[in-house]
């Protein structure tokens, strides 16, 4: 079971090697984790509207700047002293704005061209990105910690981003269509046996 939750494409989070110069120079700037958040939701609407409307590279290069950094905003957070429950809910509701925002242009370019198997793929991939983050918030909820999954917004972030710079739009629907509803169940089994569990045990 163990194996099965720790089964990830990409770590957690970036090496600490890599994150912690750029968090330095952020934080002497006097950037805020709320600033990184917001201009992750803005930079990723702006990411939608252009694949929207055809400009497809552009847009994978706005997603992977604004989604990294607002990936950030965490370890600005953690490095500041300012992280908070209200912060946390603030980047968590967001980043599904930014997710939903990319998706739904790249299901309005598919509509615009008249590919209705892409439209579905990209409604599917919506819907499965957004179970994904639902079934660890509900796990939370019932006091059940779920963070590992196959195919988490991280990995999801890198494949839209790069396959939008290269034009591989169909893959991309694809494989997010299919690993995100994956994930989505490898999350619900993993959460359903950790309830079981702690149903089980012994009262202390």
């Amino acid at each position: 079971m163990a194996r099965v939750s720790q089964v990830r494409l990409l770590p957690a989070r970036p090496p600490a090697a890599v994150i912690a110069p750029i968090v330095r120079v952020l934080v002497l700037l006097g950037v805020t984790p709320t600033m990184l958040t917001v201009a992750g939701v803005i930079g990723n609407v702006i990411a939608g509207v252009l694949v929207a409307t055809g400009h497809l590279s552009w847009a994978g290069g706005v997603t992977l700047v604004f989604s990294g950094l607002d990936m950030l905003d965490g370890a600005v957070a953690r490095a500041t002293g300012r992280a908070t429950r209200e912060g946390a809910l603030l980047d968590s509701t967001l980043d599904r704005v930014s997710e939903a925002a990319v998706l739904g242009g790249m299901a309005i370019y598919a509509f615009e061209a008249q590919n209705r198997e892409m439209v579905m793929l990209a409604f599917v991939a919506l819907v499965g990105s957004l179970m994904v983050s639902y079934v660890r918030a509900r796990a939370e909820g019932l006091g059940v910690a779920l963070t590992d999954g196959l195919f988490t917004r991280a990995e999801r972030v890198v494949l839209v981003g790069v396959a939008l710079v290269f034009g591989w739009l169909r893959l991309a629907l694809w494989i997010l269509a299919v690993l995100t509803t994956i994930t989505a169940l490898q999350r619900l089994y993993i959460a359903s046996y950790k309830l079981r569990t702690l149903r089980q045990e012994p009262p202390a």
